[in-house]
């Protein structure tokens, strides 16, 4: 019978070795007892020539064990002997006999010791490949170290019977990766350097894998292991135990799983805040020591400690490569899509498994029979969904359907915020297609300062702009931004702008002054950071690739150097009579019932615009209460409330005439 031939009964021949050895072990027992009785292999027999068994036995688990462990001939015994006690109900009472104690009914190191071969006291030591490795447990039911009861580790034992299996303690840490992911050129690259290191002939590296995009790296990951032909593993840096015994136990369960299933291990860091400095130092400790292949991500680069890292940075996918990943996947979908692909390019840095999922979605809305226009539509909206989830949990995202028509502001504000809606709008044709990116990369970000009272328009200008160009509007509250803490605030920042890249959102930084005052005499160290968190903030405005927007009161009180960096500045002033009758004539929705509204006799009302819409909405509230129309008196209501929250008398030419 020929090796070809044994291959389909490798469990039962591997069964039968496992009882051969086991008999073996039984034997020596019999002859401390002084017994004559031979035990009986089991298992069924196989004509085998002698040359296929020779060959066949290294490839058994026991012997694969003891190979990988480098286990002696005493510890491949010893670890029968507890094996034996758990396949053999009556190898209990054999043990008993053999130490001359009922009580004493399991295997021991007395009984190792004075029953086996090849005896020698450093199979006891701690460090002994069979506790070292954990293949054996020791119960605290003796005070005596020969005398405690030897257990075989629960996968171990499997193991020996030929199942291979993820240790139950790591079920639950660990979660297999199985995903087949496609890459582009620029991560096939990385895969391919980083494959030639790994089969160096050197220790096992750990490779550190750094940047935003968190699916191309665990992609790259996937890959490498796959052409290794290992299985990968990811374990979660925030569920790492903070108890050293228990990380001690992860290491070693960790290696042994490497030893015995050739399995990889990929450690997120993506999601975790390194501030806990006690699990920080942890988690290094363990990249220190663990022996194993192992691949770090994170979104920032971490410090290195003692071990070397081999380091790579993965970004996103090129320009280049995003346009072939949507021409790919859109070709056969939306004829003559190039114009398209290069808009989407332009707004949307997404990554692969991103562009897939679009492509997908697009797929089943094509299925349906919607038309081109229609598909090519809800592409752009499902590019924006997309792309939301990093910055939602920031930011406040705001949606209305505000247009220009809602907008009262003087034409020469309104042509400025036109002329910044086509700057955004026509950004890749200026900056890639003629070349200005080429030439100078720096200060291509598109900002703009919107300077005005409370109330004159500021927000609803850019949920205009947001709605006239269909990109997602995010507030950003300064004042919740700024910390007193040094270095806090640039951390908060880098945030926002590392999460809004790629989705081509409008960044709208409420209160400006909050931050971007007059730069101070630098008198302390307070002083020094402050100026720093500006310049900051305005290398981030200067590189971010959408459109950033910052709004204040109080215009006078801004740097002027800060204000030459600010492409578009907006003054928003305060409404005249005119302004204030055109807002009051588009305040109310036209579902909205009203009864002898004078648009000329509210346009009296010294007020701003969003002071106008909160004693609209006051008024609807009170006719709403009367279940009628909204009149003149529920106006005059609502306005007497507002001007009382404002601390502002209401005058009798403003309202004389009313009612």
């Amino acid at each position: 019978m020929n090796l070809e031939t044994i291959a389909p009964y490798w469990h039962q021949l591997n069964h039968n070795y496992l009882s051969q050895e086991l008999a073996r072990i039984q034997t020596r027992l019999y002859e401390k007892i002084g017994s004559t009785e031979e035990p009986t292999p089991g298992g069924e027999n196989f004509d085998l020539e002698e040359a296929a068994l020779l060959e066949l036995i290294p490839s058994f688990a026991l012997e694969e064990i003891c190979d990988r462990f480098s286990l002696t001939p005493f510890e491949k015994d010893i670890l029968l002997l507890c094996a034996g006690m758990e396949l053999d109900r009556g190898w209990g009472l054999l043990c008993g006999q053999a130490q001359g104690s009922d009580i004493t009914n399991y295997p021991t190191f007395s009984l190792a010791l004075s029953s086996l071969d090849y005896v020698h006291w450093d199979a006891i030591m701690p460090e002994s490949a069979l506790r070292h490795w954990r293949l054996i447990e020791l119960k605290d039911n003796s005070n005596i170290l020969t005398t405690k009861e030897l257990v075989i580790d629960e996968q171990i034992l499997h193991y020996l019977l030929g199942h291979r299996h993820l240790d139950q303690r790591l079920t639950g840490l660990l979660e297999l990766v199985t995903d087949t992911p496609s890459l582009v050129p620029s991560h096939r690259k990385i895969v391919d350097k980083l494959v030639k290191l790994w089969l160096q002939p050197v220790e096992v590296p750990i490779i550190y894998l750094y940047g935003k995009d968190i699916s191309s790296k665990r992609a790259i990951a996937t890959t490498i292991i796959k052409e290794l032909q290992l299985n990968l593993y990811t374990i979660s840096a925030e569920i790492l135990p903070t108890d050293t015994s228990q990380l001690y136990l992860l290491k070693c369960l960790l290696e042994r799983e490497w030893i015995l299933n050739q399995s990889a291990f990929f450690l997120d860091c993506d999601y975790w805040e390194n501030s806990d400095r006690s699990k920080d130092i942890l988690v290094a400790l363990l990249l220190d020591n663990l022996q194993c292949p192992l691949i770090i991500s994170s979104q920032e680069r971490r410090r290195e400690r003692h071990k070397s890292l081999i380091a790579v940075e993965v970004k996103k996918p090129t320009t280049q490569e995003q346009r072939l990943l949507w021409s790919e996947s859109l070709s056969k979908i939306i004829p003559d899509s190039n114009g398209q692909i290069d808009t989407l390019v332009s707004y949307f840095n997404l990554n692969s498994p991103a562009i897939e999922s679009v492509c997908l979605q697009v797929k089943s809305v094509e299925n349906n029979g919607d038309n081109s226009n229609s598909i090519k539509e809800q592409l752009w909206q499902m590019c924006r969904t997309q792309a939301r989830p990093h910055l939602e949990q920031l930011a406040q995202r705001i949606e209305s359907g505000v247009s220009w028509a809602d907008l009262i502001l003087p034409e020469s504000e309104l042509n400025i915020l036109r002329e910044l809606a086509t700057h955004v709008r026509h950004k890749e044709q200026v900056y890639h297609h003629w070349g200005f990116a080429q030439k100078n990369a720096r200060g291509l970000g598109i900002s703009a300062l919107f300077a005005g009272a409370s109330g004159t328009g500021k927000t609803l200008a850019a949920e205009v702009l947001g709605n006239e160009l269909q990109l997602d509007v995010y507030r950003i509250d300064l004042s919740s931004v700024v910390s007193k803490y040094i270095g806090e605030t640039e951390k908060n920042l880098k945030k926002i702008f590392d999460a809004a890249e790629g989705c081509g959102a409008i960044l709208l930084f409420d209160e400006a002054d909050a931050l971007f005052g007059k730069r101070s005499e630098v008198k302390d160290s307070h002083d020094r950071y402050a100026n720093m968190e500006v310049s900051y903030l305005l290398q981030r405005i200067e590189s971010y690739q959408g459109l950033a927007i910052l709004t204040t009161n109080l215009k006078d009180d801004l740097d002027r150097a800060f204000l030459r960096r600010i492409r578009f500045i907006v003054q928003f002033p305060f409404p005249d009579f005119n302004q204030r009758s055109a807002i009051w004539q588009r305040i109310f929705p036209a579902s909205t019932p009203t009864q002898d509204l004078s648009c000329e006799k509210l346009a009296k009302l010294n007020v701003a615009g969003g002071n106008i819409r909160n004693i609209a909405i006051n008024a609807a509230f009170l006719a709403a209460s009367e279940q009628d129309s909204v009149k003149m008196k529920h106006i005059l209501q609502a306005a007497q409330s507002e001007y009382s929250k404002l601390e502002k008398p209401l005058t009798d030419n403003e309202v004389k005439g009313w009612v």
